[in-house]
C-alpha cells in the first residue's frame, strides 16, 4: 500500500477537515462539559496531523492501514491528556505522543527480540515520563524517571535505548502551517549549571547587548529549555520567525563572547 492513497480504513483523507485554533478551543470546551460529539469533532480535525506522521513511517514495510489506526489510538491518547492551561498548540503536544504510539507498535512487531523484563522497565519509563510532562509540561531528565521508578538510572538508560531507533536530530516530524517542526526542536538543554557557571556569566553579558525580543527568545529556548514551537506559540510568531530571530541573535553575541 501507499501513502498517497485516498481512503486509509476506510477514511476519505482528501475530505478531512481542518480546524482553526478557535474551533478547537470551543470543541474542548465542549468536550469538558460532557460533549461526545464535539470528541469526535475533534478527533476527525485533527486525522491529518496522524496522516503527517506516518508519512516518515513508510519505509518500514508495514502496512499503512496498521499504522494509520495505531497513530489514532495515540492522538486519542494526547486528545485526552492536553491541557488547555498550559497555552501550547494542540499539535505540539499530540505529535510526540503519536510518534512513541506507532514507534511502540514497531517495536512490538520488529524482529530483532528484546527481552521482555528490558521490554518492561523501558515501557515504565515511557508511562512515567508521560505522567511527568502531564505534571511539569516539560521533558523530565532520566534521573527523574529513575527516581519515579525507584530504580537506577543506569537501568533506565540501558532498557531505553535497547527499544530506541535512531533518528536525526534534523529529521521533519511535522509541517505546521508551512514551518517544519524538527526533532531537535523537541529537545530540551539541560546542561549542569554548576560545571558551566562560567560560560553563563559569559552569556549573561553578552545577551545585555540584544534587544528585549531577542532577550526573550533566547531566555526561553536556552535557560528556560522551551521548544521553538513552544516559543512562537507563546509571543504570537511562526516557528520559523524564531529560528531566524534565534540565529541572528546567536550572530551578535558571537561578537561579544
Amino acid at each position: 500500500m501507499h501513502t498517497n492513497k485516498v481512503e486509509i480504513c476506510g477514511v476519505n483523507t482528501s475530505q478531512l477537515p481542518v480546524l482553526t485554533n478557535e474551533e478547537m478551543k470551543e470543541l474542548f470546551s465542549r468536550m469538558h462539559a460532557g460533549d461526545n460529539t464535539a470528541r469526535e469533532e475533534f478527533i476527525q480535525g485533527n486525522l491529518r496531523l496522524v496522516l503527517s506522521v506516518i508519512q516518515r513511517f513508510n519505509n518500514r514495510g508495514e502496512y499503512i492501514d496498521d499504522l494509520f489506526q495505531v497513530g489514532c489510538i495515540g492522538l486519542i491518547k494526547a486528545i485526552d491528556n492536553f491541557d488547555t492551561s498550559h497555552n501550547v498548540r494542540f499539535s505540539t503536544y499530540a505529535v510526540p505522543m503519536i510518534i512513541g504510539e506507532i514507534r511502540r507498535y514497531l517495536r512490538d512487531n520488529n524482529s530483532i527480540r528484546v527481552s521482555r523484563s528490558l521490554r518492561d522497565t523501558a515501557y515504565k519509563a515511557l508511562q512515567v515520563r508521560d505522567q511527568l510532562i502531564n505534571k511539569n509540561s516539560k521533558e523530565p531528565t532520566v534521573g527523574e524517571i529513575a527516581e519515579a521508578l525507584d530504580m537506577p538510572r543506569e537501568d533506565v538508560v540501558f532498557a531505553l535505548d535497547a527499544i530506541q531507533d535512531p533518528i536525526s536530530l534534523f529529521e521533519p516530524i511535522y509541517h505546521d502551517g508551512g514551518d517544519a517542526i524538527f526533532v531537535m526542536d523537541q529537545v530540551s538543554d539541560d546542561k549542569n549549571q554548576d560545571e558551566t557557571w562560567l560560560e553563563g556569566i559569559a552569556l549573561k553579558e553578552a545577551m545585555k547587548k540584544l534587544n528585549d525580543r531577542e532577550k526573550l527568545i533566547l531566555t526561553m529556548r536556552f535557560f528556560d529549555g522551551r521548544t521553538q514551537m513552544e516559543v512562537a506559540e507563546e509571543i504570537g510568531i511562526s516557528q520559523a520567525q524564531v529560528s531566524r530571530l534565534e540565529k541572528t541573535a546567536l550572530s551578535h553575541m558571537r561578537k561579544y563572547i
